[in-house]
């Protein structure tokens, strides 16, 4: 790859680092080899850099709430939703969840993948995901979906399908009660797909659901695997409350010491959510090393609740970003994200709870930690060439006062509108605005194409959904859960 320059008005180059004006960034092989101070303002382009962002949590999915009509409904009854989404080409799917991520600002993300099509073996599908990704240009985790309990509720389900009526109950059977594949099977697989499919910016991790929805040979044997392999981990912890009374239920002696003696609580692995975590789980996690993926939209939209993330980082927590596949105005902004995140935890008064530089690593370094095993997120020499470009002409447009600090800009109101630019390895992933390795709104067009034309396979399951929705609200409110 041939040296480039970048003359940036300003750049902010990670944490403990203020702003940097008038630099010009030399980048060559995929890593910035030089960060220093340009040649005068007239040389600059306009351009706040600053290193792109992570996206520790995700589900690569395309569909968004409103489009199958889930919007206001909890997690446990939402999750039954995810069905309504027809099954469709991967590398379609993908590359739209892809390209909109990067156009949102987010250089490297981790997809959990939860959503399988089901249209050819998984080793051939996840080869489609991981071409999805290096076309689009991002870097890329997949963790390898492994579950084995609990297919409908926390619980044994047969009282549950009594609720139903017999056309509801065949249906929510066919749909949701398949036999698994046995836990050494599911196990195996992940390491079969990372045979074919990891390099080029391309990882593989386990992805266990979660404790819930996980036996305990599953996560016993996943935790040997990444203890001999080295492999990483990622899973959902504590999401709900009826997570958190379920794992009180089953683990008295505490659901996080029950994952540490299992090999599942070390710096290999990441938590998705842990909005119900205790204090003493909180420093058991800090102890660790291991990553807790907040995702701050996500949470507020299926009304699961807010993680104390200001006491996840008093308590010495690595806290990254995530998206969840749930960004706020359904639109994959990682900008909006961040501030939104920042806005809710920051402060109580003059009672700084988190701070800027808790900020940045929270959306940049940590999440890449997850991802990749590195942190090496920042726009300095020897970094790689991972960032984001965004339009400091426009953020600045109404300034009164000039001398306003950029991240204050940034901070107050920048947007996926304002991406102008973002590099990964060195190429550029989205120029002026648009991604470069696909036509994505033509790709766009093609999936709702798709989905609509699919639209009668789910016919059966919508019939059903009321009923399966009033049978999971009936369940989660009662005296087990509740009482």
């Amino acid at each position: 790859m041939s040296e480039r320059k970048i003359n940036a008005s300003w750049v902010l180059s990670g944490t403990q680092g203020a702003a940097l004006a008038n630099q010009s960034i030399v980048i060559d092989g995929g890593k910035i080899v030089s960060l220093g101070q340009g040649q005068g303002e007239s040389n600059a382009d306009g351009t706040l850099v600053m290193p792109a962002l992570t996206n520790a949590h995700d589900h690569a999915r395309v569909a968004r709430l409103s489009q199958v009509g889930s919007y206001d409904v909890p997690l446990e009854a939402w999750l039954p939703y995810l069905t309504l989404i027809p099954a469709i080409d991967p590398y379609l799917a993908s590359a739209v969840s892809f390209g909109r991520t990067a156009r949102g600002g987010v250089g490297a993300v981790m997809a959990h993948y939860t959503r399988v099509q089901g249209l050819t073996d998984f080793p051939t599908e996840a080869k489609a995901v991981a071409k999805a990704a290096r076309d689009i240009g991002i870097r890329m985790a997949l963790a390898v979906h492994c579950r084995d309990l609990n297919p409908l509720v926390y619980d044994p389900h047969e009282t549950l399908l009594a609720e139903l009526s017999p056309a509801a109950c065949e249906c929510v059977t066919r749909r949701f009660l398949r036999k698994p594949l046995s836990a050494a099977d599911q196990v195996a697989m992940v390491e079969t797909v990372a045979a074919e499919i990891e390099g080029d910016g391309v990882t593989v991790q386990y992805g266990p659901a979660g404790v819930q929805w996980c036996t305990d040979a599953m996560l016993r044997l996943i935790g040997e695997a990444s203890a001999r392999t080295g492999r990483r981990v990622h899973m959902h912890l504590l999401e709900t409350k009826y997570q958190r009374n379920w794992a009180d239920r089953q683990f008295p002696q505490g659901i996080v010491r029950y994952l540490d003696e299992i090999g599942l609580l070390n710096e290999r692995v990441s938590f998705a959510h842990c909005i119900y975590l205790r204090s003493d789980e909180m420093e058991l996690l800090a102890a660790s090393g291991a990553t807790i993926v907040v995702n701050t939209s996500s949470n507020l939209i299926v009304s699961s609740g807010v993680a104390p993330v200001a006491e996840f980082i008093k308590r010495g927590c690595r806290v990254a970003m995530g998206l969840d596949g749930l960004a706020f105005d359904e639109d994959e902004d990682a900008l909006r994200e961040m501030r939104l995140a920042y806005a809710l935890h920051k402060a109580s008064g003059f009672d700084i709870r988190v701070s800027r530089d808790d900020l940045m690593r929270f959306a940049t370094s940590n999440g890449r930690f997850a991802i990749t095993g590195k942190s090496d997120a920042g726009v300095a020499p020897g970094a790689p060439a991972d960032m984001l470009l965004l339009d400091w002409k426009a953020l600045s447009a109404e300034l009164i006062e000039p001398e306003v600090p950029p991240l204050d800009v940034l901070l107050a109101k920048a947007r996926q509108q304002h991406v102008k630019g973002l590099v990964v390895a060195g190429r550029d992933v989205v120029r002026d605005g648009q991604v470069t390795g696909v036509d994505l709104p033509a790709l766009e067009a093609e999936l709702l194409a798709a989905m609509r034309a699919a639209y009668p396979t789910t016919v059966d399951v919508r019939a059903a959904m009321p009923e399966l929705k009033a049978a999971l609200r009936k369940h989660y409110t009662g005296a087990f859960y509740c009482g």
